[in-house]
């Protein structure tokens, strides 16, 4: 009997760590694994690099902790040591001492005299200085600030700069000749950018320079790989991400972007750069993320329907005509199974990727989207018995939609929102896309969640043969409304506010629709045994009140009208009900669950007989210190 996969593996704080399955890998031919193997020894390569990347005292904090973790001899079932345990896993869940979501500091539940006794206990020197930055709350606090209120650089704990404030950096990319206005170059990316003896300069992340020792292993294993490439064309791919690697050079970073766009032929494919700005408050610096995907076939053949009737989408927006592209290019979507998650996208991982973000690209070239088949699975498994559903949804209707629709709405959504929602749109000629400032990273999420919600419910995915009835929608509509006013907050503490950018753009469109459709009674406020829930009344008129939040936020960005982006996001994303946190927070404690999930990587296997290479094998068992343990082990190449 084949034995059931386990996707639950353990919990802790207000974490749980979960597996996905590579369905079918054992189809693959020995050099379509070897391919796979490479890319992700290249992906895992590059995790030094999110560390530092995250806060400058990260990586020293992890080797030293790791070391104690492995050394020390004496109580380790005690309180203290215990809470020692739960603090590294923590921070190394979150790839540095920031909270993952809220980028808070994690604080330890042990005193820095334990930690003392800990460190002479094996010998560890610790400077004062990273103490500090462990137990004074007050000391780098924030890894990324978007408070506008507050200098967004100087305030923010990342690594990405040091020694300027937010005029200086502005400044200095305003004075950068970002070449052709046509195509220009995402000047910033691949850099850190720093005061020395009062001259503003960048560190550029490449072979020779910053990150050096890292890198070169990324491109010793992405040179492996290439041997293995499936297509001519994705040999070219890989060579101009080494080259980028190697001279930093943006320009060959966008040539790179255009070819892998073009690159659609092999079931096999991958990202691996310094691609999203989430962590850089005015979204100039790329964290360093890497994922290994292959092809969901049966899956694809959904998308690629909504990708060949991209267009169609586009015309049929409900955004005026001039923020439209006349001519949508390259739109190409997969499901796929991740083969490895690594960097920003690991141990948390998003369930769909759109790029490139470059929009000038976007427009003349098109992008590549995925929705990330087993994550979702692993989700979805993981749910079922969570009895999160039958807590928070109103009506037996309302659970009995979700069992049954719940997982494909969820899938096409993200379809919606990565392939078409991302891609859509233009900016109006001028505008940069620097333009929204911190604000940019919301308002771009919530362009595409919209995007999504308003054509889940059009006519056309039933006419497309995508979806069987309107009920999809529903169960959809039903899902967002409760996430957006309700379910999130489980993941907020009290006396916080919503500060990462995809929970405010949740909350701006559930808030939003909810208080403009008041007066029809589009969703309604109810109480039941005590409890509070949002039903939804009226799902065509729910789906205009998208459709005008779409027009505008697509509005907003493509003028680049800052003030209107921060009016909505200020307005309707940052606070909340106290009242009903209070009351969802006790409702989600009962359950006994965590808010928050993330994922383990298969290990592979060369199997060998003698020097020849046989097979490549998947080993899951793996818990989770032991693979950060090995990570730690073999794949840190940084100081």
């Amino acid at each position: 009997m084949e034995k059931e996969f386990k996707y639950f593996i353990e919990q802790f704080a207000d974490l749980k760590i979960l597996r996905y399955e590579l369905t079918d890998f054992e189809q693959f031919s020995l050099e379509e694994k070897l391919f796979i193997y490479y890319l992700s020894n290249a992906a895992i390569s590059g995790r030094d690099i999110l560390w530092d990347q995250n806060y400058k005292h990260n990586l020293v904090i992890r080797k030293k902790l790791e070391k104690i973790y492995l050394d020390y001899k004496g109580d380790r079932g005690s309180d203290e040591f215990k809470a020692f345990e739960i603090y590294l896993k923590r921070i190394l869940f979150a790839n540095g001492i920031h909270h993952h979501y809220s980028m808070d500091k994690i604080m330890p539940d042990f005193t820095v005299d334990f930690l003392n006794t800990l460190l002479n206990d094996c010998n560890i020197q610790l400077d004062e200085e990273v103490k500090e930055s462990i137990f004074n709350k007050d000391k780098d606090n924030k890894r990324v600030v978007l408070d506008s209120d507050k200098d967004l650089i100087a305030d923010s704990a990342n690594n990405f700069y040091q020694d300027v404030n937010q005029l200086e950096v502005e400044k200095f990319y305003a004075s950068i000749d970002r070449g052709d206005n046509q195509r220009p170059i995402s000047v910033g990316l691949n850099s850190q950018l720093v005061k020395e003896d009062g001259e503003i300069k960048e560190k550029v992340w490449r072979v020779g320079g910053m990150y050096s020792n890292a890198i070169e292993q990324i491109v010793f294993n992405l040179e492996q790989a290439c041997k293995y490439a499936r297509t001519e064309h994705q040999k070219l791919v890989i060579e101009l991400l080494v080259k980028y690697y190697k001279t930093g050079d943006l320009k060959c970073f966008d040539d790179y972007s255009i070819e892998w766009i073009k690159e659609v032929d092999s079931p096999i494919d991958f990202i691996n750069g310094f691609i999203e700005v989430y962590g850089d408050s005015l979204a100039y610096k790329g964290s360093w993320e890497s994922i290994v995907d292959y092809t969901d076939v049966e899956g694809t053949k959904r998308a690629d329907i909504m990708s060949s009737n991209a267009q169609w989408f586009e015309d049929n927006s409900p955004v005026k005509k001039e923020f439209k592209k006349e001519k949508v290019a390259g739109v190409s979507a997969k499901v796929v199974n991740v083969a490895v998650l690594a960097g920003d996208c690991y141990p948390y991982t998003p369930i769909g990727i759109n790029l490139p973000n470059a929009e000038w690209i976007r427009a003349d070239y098109g992008s590549k989207s995925v929705t990330i088949e087993n994550i979702m699975m692993a989700y979805y498994q993981s749910s079922l018995t969570s009895g999160m559903l039958d807590e928070f949804a109103y009506s037996e209707e309302e659970i009995e939609r979700a069992r049954k629709w719940g997982f494909l709405g969820g899938g096409l959504h993200t379809d919606l929102h990565e392939c078409l929602g991302h891609g859509s749109g233009k900016l109006l000629e001028g505008v940069g896309q620097d333009a929204l400032k911190n604000y940019h990273s919301t308002i771009e999420e919530a362009r595409a969640d919209l995007f999504a919600l308003y054509y889940i419910m059009d006519d056309k995915l039933i006419e497309l043969g995508i979806v069987p009835d309107m009920d999809v929608a529903k169960s959809e509509y039903d899902s967002y409304i409760r996430n957006g006013l309700m379910v999130q907050l489980t993941r907020i503490e009290k006396g916080n506010v919503l500060e990462e950018s995809h929970m405010r753009n949740r909350q701006i469109i559930a808030k939003w629709v909810y208080e403009k459709g008041l007066s029809d009674n589009i969703i309604e406020k109810k109480q039941k045994d005590g409890k509070t829930y949002f039903v939804v009344n009226d799902y065509n008129a729910l789906r205009n009140l998208f459709a005008e939040l779409l027009a505008e936020v697509q509005r907003m960005k493509s003028e680049g009208d800052f003030e209107a982006a921060k009016s909505l996001v200020e307005d309707y994303g940052v606070t909340f009900d106290i009242e009903l946190h209070e009351e969802v927070l006790i409702r989600f404690k009962k359950l006994n669950i965590a808010p928050y999930a993330g994922f383990l990587n298969p290990k592979y296997k060369l199997l060998k007989d003698g020097d020849t290479i046989k097979d490549v094998e998947l080993d899951y068992e793996e818990d989770f210190m032991s693979q950060m343990l090995r990570y730690g082990k073999d794949f840190s190449f940084l100081d």
